[in-house]
């Protein structure tokens, strides 16, 4: 199998919210076939892209827009460290 890293790691929340990196394809695809909470849709998009992925050396891109979008709706995504001080330096001000 080739090398299918993401452009950038995917950080999410596992366990009892730990923080994993998610650097490739295979890692993507492994964290959802793992997943025990509810699957539907998005799930089922991202399994399948990142399959390709592995499989036909579809595009990566397409599998790691899928598998970031996956892991927003289920609130397992990371915050990005910038934007959520940028949010608290937001909140702060409006709050004076």
């Amino acid at each position: 199998m080739t090398n299918k890293r993401f452009e950038q790691p995917i950080a999410i929340f596992v366990g009892l919210g730990f923080p994993r990196n998610v650097d490739n394809v295979w890692e993507a695809y492994e964290a959802l076939v793992e997943w025990n909470g509810n699957r539907g849709p998005m799930h089922l998009m991202a399994l399948n892209l990142c399959r390709n992925a592995l499989t036909n050396d579809a595009d990566i891109k397409a599998a790691y827009i899928a598998f970031r979008a996956f892991a927003r709706s289920r609130g397992i995504l990371v915050p990005d460290p910038i934007s959520g001080s940028t949010m608290e330096a937001a909140e702060e001000w409006l709050a004076a």
